[in-house]
């Protein structure tokens, strides 16, 4: 039998580890501001087209390379940063693995041109596909400049793979952010197809985070700093009402890298304990100083997941010093001893005498309240067992739906289609509805009692309606008085310029008002009382956390946002119309059984559960 283990081509295993490190066009930028930051630069622009696709470049005022560095750089393993296995426990660079240039010229054809100070000309260097088609020197500025072209021309299938444009340009986005933010000494510019989305000036961490998510963040932020002989923490945190359902703008820095650990995420959460609305998370922005040599930052090819020693202590750390802040601004509830009516408490010297309280009781006292019969038997008195349920049925029971505020929906149904489906219903459905602590909807049919979640059925029914707006191009606007005005973080306002288009087709009447500010003109109809912002805000952020792509994915969160913005509240109650047209509405959607968002709208409690019960 022949050998069937042979040595992969060079050209071959250098595509395999390029998919390790470079997975999208936001890879290429991430490794090589990586690179020009270990190489002292303090001026960092990056111009891309076609999101990265096409073109991306990437030029520094560091130290730049001589022309033998410039050609080893681009060999696998290569690299400056360390000689010896114990260098890995004391790092102090952001590239180390010398992988980056090596994945990036295997599947790209990669321009560079790099000169030292010390040096009259400078060196250029065109790869492509790992192949070295030509080197020669020239004139050029200090420091570097990486031109990467036509990323995964040679490798089709990876390039079929890619997202849309706005999707990739929201990935190099959030990896320009978290380079961006830790180090605000250093100027940065981020272009795309000659627009200029970032220009970041020298400043200090709070004036960087303001610069890149708005200046509304910056009354949001409380400082958290300390010091002990594990660790050095400092940064920020949000404050509790600005919470978002959404995991959006959480960062964790470790001696000036970007991280993710789920496990400190909990310790952050832990400090907001009982201060947050339900399902909601915080923003913070923290950064954690510790000996190289306690941390293992070479357990994942993109260096964003790091183990600590004494994991469980720093956990302890990060609580405390975020309670810390949150009490040091009072966040956390205290004792007010300011209160007008707080007890007053009596002065005592040495000379006050003390007496101990005295309690009374009444010996006599028969908590069982029995009282003599004639014939000498002894007889509990009788309790009026039917007082306890006197208001009951009319507070907090089993509602009447009769004599209740009127609560208009959207719209009716009237093809006779759905008069049809409402029909087949009205056949198996009991005429009287009952709504029970202006919650749930309570029928009965023939197998049992129905349940129905009155909030969650409406979600249902608006999701389809706006849906169909936005399908039909249908939607009514109603222009407001007063316009408002709404700041979004420079990667919000690229998926708000993706998504006006189809706000329209709902209602909305949104233009631009200057850079990262826009107007709200018209609102949907039966939008009044709804605050506008906030439901513009929901919108970006589940379209941000989507993980499909295309108009299909765009327009359900979009439908699924005001339906949540707009459905009847728990706490409601509705007169029997009402209900009426609820339920007709509801068994005429496609899907009445779950919300949008697979939530369960109607529940069935059989006769044989009932009987089961007695």
């Amino acid at each position: 039998m022949s050998d069937v283990i042979h040595l992969l081509p060079d050209s071959v295993a250098n595509q395999i580890a390029a998919g390790e490190v470079i997975q999208r066009p936001a890879s290429v930028v991430k490794e090589l501001v990586e690179n020009s930051l270990d190489a002292g630069a303090t001026t960092i622009q990056i111009i891309i087209k076609d999101a990265g696709r096409t073109f991306i470049q990437v030029i520094d005022n560091g130290k730049g390379m001589s022309e033998t560095d410039a050609r080893m750089s681009f060999e696998r393993h290569a690299t400056s940063k360390i000689k010896k296995a114990d260098d890995l426990f004391s790092l102090n660079t952001m590239g180390f693995r010398g992988e980056a240039l090596a994945s990036i010229a295997a599947v790209a054809q990669v321009e560079l041109r790099s000169k030292q100070a010390e040096n009259e000309l400078g060196v250029l260097l065109e790869i492509s596909g790992s192949t070295l088609e030509k080197q020669s020197a020239i004139n050029c500025a200090n420091g570097s400049m990486f031109s990467v072209k036509n990323l995964f021309f040679n490798i089709p299938a990876r390039r079929k793979f890619l997202k849309t444009n706005s999707t990739e340009l929201n990935h190099i986005i959030t990896e320009f952010n978290r380079i961006a933010i830790i180090n605000p000494s250093i100027s940065f510019s981020l272009i795309h197809n000659d627009n200029a989305i970032f220009q970041l000036s020298e400043s200090n961490l709070r004036q960087r985070i303001t610069a890149i998510f708005g200046k509304n963040i910056n009354q949001q932020l409380l400082p958290i700093e300390t010091s002990t002989s594990l660790i050095n923490i400092s940064g920020f945190v949000g404050k509790p009402e600005s919470a978002k359902k959404q995991m959006h703008n959480q960062y964790f820095f470790v001696n000036g890298r970007y991280m993710r650990h789920p496990y400190f995420h909990k310790a952050v959460m832990k400090a907001f304990d009982r201060m947050l609305s339900p399902e909601t998370s915080p923003s913070y922005f923290i950064s954690f100083t510790i000996d190289p040599a306690n941390i293992d930052v070479n357990i994942h090819p993109t260096k964003t997941e790091i183990k600590f020693d004494n994991e469980q202590a720093i956990w302890s750390i990060i609580m405390a010093t975020v309670r810390e802040a949150l009490g040091k601004f009072n966040i956390v509830p205290g004792i007010d001893f300011d209160q007008a009516n707080a007890t007053e408490m009596p002065l005592i010297n040495s000379t006050t005498k003390i007496e101990l309280p005295r309690t009374t009781f009444n010996p006599e006292y028969n908590p069982f309240n029995q009282h003599k019969l004639n014939n000498g038997e002894s007889k509990k008195e009788n309790f009026n067992w039917e007082k306890l349920y006197e208001g009951f049925e009319s507070e907090k029971g089993i509602v009447s739906i009769e004599n209740q505020s009127n609560l208009p929906f959207s719209e009716g149904v009237n093809n006779s289609k759905e008069q049809e489906e409402i029909t087949k219903i009205n056949d198996t459905v009991c005429a009287d509805f009952f709504q029970y602590r202006a919650k749930y909807i309570l029928t009965t049919v023939k197998s049992g009692l129905m349940l129905i979640d009155q909030r969650r059925a409406h979600e249902r029914i608006l999701y389809e309606q706006h849906l169909q707006h936005i399908r039909t191009q249908k939607g009514i606007s109603h222009q407001l008085l007063f316009p408002e005005l709404l700041e979004l973080s420079t990667e919000d306002c690229l998926l708000l310029e993706e998504i006006t288009a189809d706000l329209s087709f709902v209602g909305f009447d949104i233009d631009c008002f200057g850079k990262n500010t826009y107007r709200i003109n018209g609102i949907p109809a039966n939008f009044e009382g709804i605050n506008a912002v906030k439901v513009i805000e929901d919108m970006l952020a589940a379209n941000r956390e989507r993980t499909n792509s295309g108009k299909t994915a765009i327009h359900e969160n979009i439908a699924l946002s005001l339906a949540k913005a707009l459905a009847i509240p728990y706490g409601k109650t509705l007169s029997r119309e009402e209900i009426n047209q609820l339920i007709n509405q509801l068994f005429s959607c496609e899907n009445h059984n779950y919300t949008p968002d697979g939530k369960i709208i109607i529940n069935l409690l059989t006769s044989e559960e009932l009987e089961k019960r007695f």
